[in-house]
């Protein structure tokens, strides 16, 4: 079968499944091009949904035209997969046939509370931040449940509206990912800027239907908005008997391609069979939109599956990273200071690669990269 004549179907409007869509019509696919998506509001970015558009610094979503690569958009929900027949069935229960298949749905906001509790707050998507913003344009006081990233850029929005927040979390601030010093840094700065820091020695639930507030370590904290940042879980239960997805998402190779012929995965829904699992971020999301395109068409990939690349921003400061995690010791200081806010870090691994952290400090993320591929050796 030729190229023109594969019908090839991505099921997630994601970044992943976007720019598989356009990888695919760059790469020479010219022929049928599905993508299946139940957000309403379309095609965009969610990184800044947390980092600008919470804060109020722009109005809206970043949204991608896609209107260029002659797709065939379904506005609705995937509800199973029948690779015997090779068709996708929508929750109206339309078949989509395929010849390849692209998973791109994702990953949803893990929540906390119980079934029958009401309001608990979640961020993933446009609406979620609709829903937030207009909570927080009256509230005085917040609980903000994950001292993640995620956690910490609701915290700076909160406090950029002059609200009173308070982070809980059993460990501490980014502790996981980015070690002891960048951690005892960023809590230092967000407790200089009033948010204030509660250690749980267990996991906190959720009190109140609507949500008011928490348990934590045997006392309630109460809030006028309650969020809960407690990372995600991958969309994968539409593919319940497929054969190809478990708890953790969906398994891929270097290829991005599942278990099963002509079903490839891609974003925060898979994770690398010989990996470390997922890591769900906004730049490996597209490192694997674009192997998973080149795949489909049996072409070589033009990047790699992963990119250790990722950026937050927390009361201002920018964060930027590349390389792995998580980090440990302290680092080497190439410029600036970390006590002053603007600082370039190096660390270096066992295994001989080397993370860059640009940490308030502006560099282009060409230059990080330049870094961390020149100080990277060998072990062997």
């Amino acid at each position: 079968m030729s190229t023109a004549e594969r019908r090839i179907v991505i099921v997630g409007d994601s970044i992943a499944g976007c720019t598989a869509a356009r990888e695919l019509r760059a790469r020479g696919h010219d022929g049928a091009l599905t993508m299946i998506g139940a957000d309403p509001d379309g095609y965009y970015a969610r990184p800044p949904l947390s980092k600008h558009v919470l804060k109020g610094d722009v109005a809206e979503a970043e949204t991608w035209d896609l209107s260029d690569l002659g797709i065939t958009s379904i506005g609705d929900r995937a509800v199973s997969v029948d690779t015997d027949r090779r068709a996708v069935t929508t929750a109206d229960g339309t078949d989509v046939p395929y010849d390849a298949l692209i998973v791109a749905t994702g990953a949803s906001a893990r929540r906390i509370a119980d079934p029958q509790q009401a309001g608990e707050n979640v961020l993933r998507t446009f609406a979620d931040v609709r829903a937030l913003r207009t909570k927080l344009d009256t509230a005085r006081t917040a609980v903000v449940v994950g001292a993640g990233f995620l956690g910490l850029e609701v915290a700076s929005a909160c406090i950029a509206r002059d609200i009173e927040v308070t982070v809980v979390d059993v460990d501490p601030p980014l502790h996981r990912l980015l070690g002891p010093y960048l951690s005892d840094a960023i809590t230092a700065r967000a407790e200089a800027a009033s948010v204030r820091f509660v250690r749980a020695d267990s996991p906190v639930s959720l009190v109140g239907s609507p949500v008011c507030g928490i348990e934590c370590a045997g006392r309630t904290l109460e809030a006028d908005v309650v969020v809960t940042c407690a990372g995600d879980v991958p969309e994968a239960g539409w593919l319940t008997g497929a054969g190809i997805a478990d708890a953790r998402g969906v398994a891929v190779d270097e290829c991005c391609a599942t278990a099963l012929p002509d079903v490839f995965a891609a974003g925060d829904v898979a994770y690398s069979r010989t990996g470390s699992g997922r890591s769900p971020f906004w730049s490996n999301a597209v490192a694997q939109g674009k192997v998973a395109a080149a795949s489909v068409l049996g072409l070589d990939p033009a990047c790699a599956p992963s990119d250790d690349y990722f950026w937050t921003e927390i009361l201002g400061l920018s964060i930027k990273v590349v390389g792995p995690l998580p980090l440990d010791g302290e680092p080497t200081v190439l410029e600036g200071s970390v006590d002053e806010g603007s600082a370039l870090l190096q660390w270096s691994h066992d295994d001989g690669r080397t993370t860059i952290v640009a940490f308030g400090i502006k560099k282009p993320v060409g230059l990080l990269r330049r870094l961390a591929r020149e100080n990277t050796h060998s072990t062997t």
